[in-house]
């Protein structure tokens, strides 16, 4: 199962996204805990490029960013791949310090935390960030294909 949607460079988005990866995992079998944890790496990934990104560059349509989540096995283990593209910014993704005080910040070690992995990947003025969470080998098994990748109004 693999989906891409194309959506407005707008707060709105991490909802619209939310919504449907959730949708999507759910009706792909995988547990609620781990639908739970995708729906957070979504709004973290997604909130930190409407922060700190910009839209995508030509040839995709104005003001855009690209999500998208893939779930599939390797080597015996079942995975979900979530990712964030956008336009890049001056400085690439990382994980913060914050004091204990900070009102923000945290949002990529909360990634970490969920994730197998993570890691950002850079190619011309196009920076997607990405997240891949293990998933339960019998969840994967009952993905369903979906269609190609679609844009979305937030």
């Amino acid at each position: 199962m693999s989906r891409a949607v194309l959506l407005p460079h707008a707060p709105s988005s991490v909802s619209t996204a939310r919504r449907r990866l959730c949708s999507d995992l759910r009706d792909a079998g995988l547990d609620s805990a781990r639908v739970n944890d995708a729906a957070l790496v979504m709004s973290e990934l997604l909130s930190n490029a409407l922060r700190h990104a910009s839209p995508l560059p030509d040839p995709f349509p104005p003001d855009c960013i690209e999500a998208a989540w893939s779930v599939g096995t390797d080597d015996g283990d079942g995975w979900l791949e979530i990712a964030v593209t956008d336009g890049g910014a001056a400085t690439l993704p990382r994980i913060a310090r914050p004091s204990a005080s900070a009102l923000g910040g945290r949002g990529l070690e909360i990634v970490a935390h969920l994730a197998a992995k993570w890691g950002t990947e850079v190619d011309g003025g196009v920076t997607t960030v990405w997240a891949v969470l293990e998933v339960a080998m019998e969840d994967v098994a009952e993905a369903p294909v979906l269609d190609e990748p679609e844009t979305a109004r937030a």
